[in-house]
């Protein structure tokens, strides 16, 4: 290093002050895109050297339409909930369908479902919460747990989460039982009823997510029923299949809609008809607050009951208008 500062001192004695200045800058400007080239390099390497970042709101709350999404309550923070399903706006199975929709302000004044719930998240990825629905009165009790969490690049390509619901009637057991031989005392194993799902989604850029839904439901009270078409009986459990996407259609808005198969034999061909939930609607967000206009053929709000229970249908004009109001609290 010392004979090279020796040699750059001889050749200055050998040249002009204007000389030496413009070589002086020269030098330390060469030196410096050195330098500035081996930071750049470490900075490349530090990045290449990070885990690829998470993707965050696959969607923008905790629900798509009527069913559950990846999201969950943030650590240390209240979802208050309002979900609202009123009847039917139009239903030509009814002896005069127009003059009976108005005459009913086109299912306003008749609420199928109202359910409110609380769900607190204790970490990022847990959540847990309560609720209670009008119908069956059914008071339930939700855990929702994200594993995995989808990252850029699809170094991670999904996110993935456990949804568990527990539910119990407080029924009379006079409705509780209605349509079977009542027992003398009321089982109160009779009265719960389970969901269980996993969520997969994928969110494929910031306007477009989907999500399937493996479901199980299991109810410990049923009627004994036959399908008289296949022989097939109503059973206690049943598999469902559900998909349900958004589409960002504006910085406020957007469009969500989900749908179910169930695979229950006794459902399929029922003469009594059962039919497959289908929900659309559209998501407006206001501050605090997200805010769901949704039409559904589904009466029910709880998973357990709506896909156990949905005889009516799209193609009769069986919709039910609702909506989700969602605040949340930091505490």
């Amino acid at each position: 290093m010392f004979p090279f500062f020796l040699y750059i001192f001889e050749m200055f004695k050998s040249i002009g002050m204007i000389k030496k200045i413009i070589f002086c800058l020269s030098f330390f400007v060469t030196l410096s895109s050195f330098a500035q080239n081996d930071l750049l390099d470490l900075v490349k390497d530090s990045v290449k050297n990070e885990p690829p970042k998470k993707v965050y709101a696959t969607f923008k709350t905790t629900k798509i339409v009527s069913s559950q999404s990846v999201e969950t309550v943030k650590k240390r923070n209240l979802d208050y909930r309002i979900t609202h399903r009123f009847g039917n706006i139009y239903n030509s199975m009814t002896p005069h369908p127009l003059n009976d929709a108005a005459h009913g302000g086109f299912g306003l004044d008749n609420s199928t479902d109202i359910r409110m719930s609380f769900d607190y998240g204790i970490t990022d990825k847990l959540t847990v919460g309560i609720g209670r629905s009008k119908f069956r009165e059914m008071n339930d009790a939700v855990v929702k747990w994200r594993f995995l969490t989808q990252r850029e690049g699809n170094s991670i390509p999904l996110s993935m989460c456990f949804y568990g619901n527990l539910g119990y009637t407080s029924m009379t057991p006079a409705n509780l039982y209605a349509g079977t031989i009542r027992p003398a005392k009321t089982n109160e194993a009779d009265r719960f009823q389970y969901c269980s799902q996993i969520l997969i989604a994928h969110k494929f850029n910031k306007s477009f997510s989907l999500q399937v839904m493996p479901t199980f439901v299991y109810r410990n009270f049923i009627k004994q029923q036959i399908n008289v078409k296949n022989g097939k009986e109503d059973q206690n459990g049943l598999f469902a299949l559900g998909i349900g996407g958004r589409i960002k259609l504006s910085k406020r808005f957007a469009l969500v809609a989900d749908y179910f198969y169930n695979f229950s034999s006794f459902q399929r061909d029922n003469p009594v008809a059962y039919y497959n939930p289908l929900s659309v609607g559209i998501e407006i967000e206001t501050g605090g607050h997200v805010f769901h206009i949704n039409f559904s053929n589904a009466p029910a709000i709880l998973e357990s009951s709506m896909l156990t229970t949905t005889q009516d249908t799209w193609m009769k004009g069986q919709i039910k208008l609702g909506f989700n109001i969602s605040r949340w609290f930091a505490i």
